[in-house]
């Protein structure tokens, strides 16, 4: 199996537990962006190694990402709410259930409508969650 295909099966198979209820822990550590979006970094360097990480992301009501771009693969399964996401300029609703991704050097925006969204995200390679919580605050 290669590195994105393991990649989507672990997003698909963590999405799908955390919304049966099965994962009931808070394992994992907690950042804070400057926007209010929280990650809880679950699988990382620390734990798994390089190749992948894995968070919950919770963005706020009428957020928007403005238009950026990383370093790696990155995908998104839908837990709750709507996530615009937007990959050079075309845009896709995500609701619960779906996947969206970007790959370098794609341009991407995520945009919430009023109720904010929560989903499980991974980055192929890893290490690109260390340089995002690098720039955001360690919640106790």
């Amino acid at each position: 199996m290669n590195k994105c295909t393991l990649a989507i099966a672990t997003v698909l198979v963590f999405g799908l537990a955390r919304i049966s209820g099965a994962q009931s822990d808070k394992q994992g550590t907690t950042y804070r962006a400057p926007s209010g979006a929280t990650l809880r970094l679950i699988l990382d360097s620390t734990n798994v190694g390089s190749e992948i990480s894995l968070g919950e992301l919770s963005f706020p009501p009428n957020s928007d990402s403005g238009e950026h771009s990383h370093g790696a693969i990155e995908i998104f399964y839908v837990l709750s709410g709507e996530l615009e996401h937007v990959v050079n300029g075309k845009s896709q609703v995500l609701t619960p259930g779906m996947v969206g991704y970007v790959k370098p050097p794609d341009k991407i925006r995520h945009k919430t409508g009023p109720a904010g969204a929560k989903v499980v995200v991974m980055w192929v390679p890893g290490a690109e969650a260390g340089k995002i919580v690098s720039r955001w605050t360690k919640e106790p």
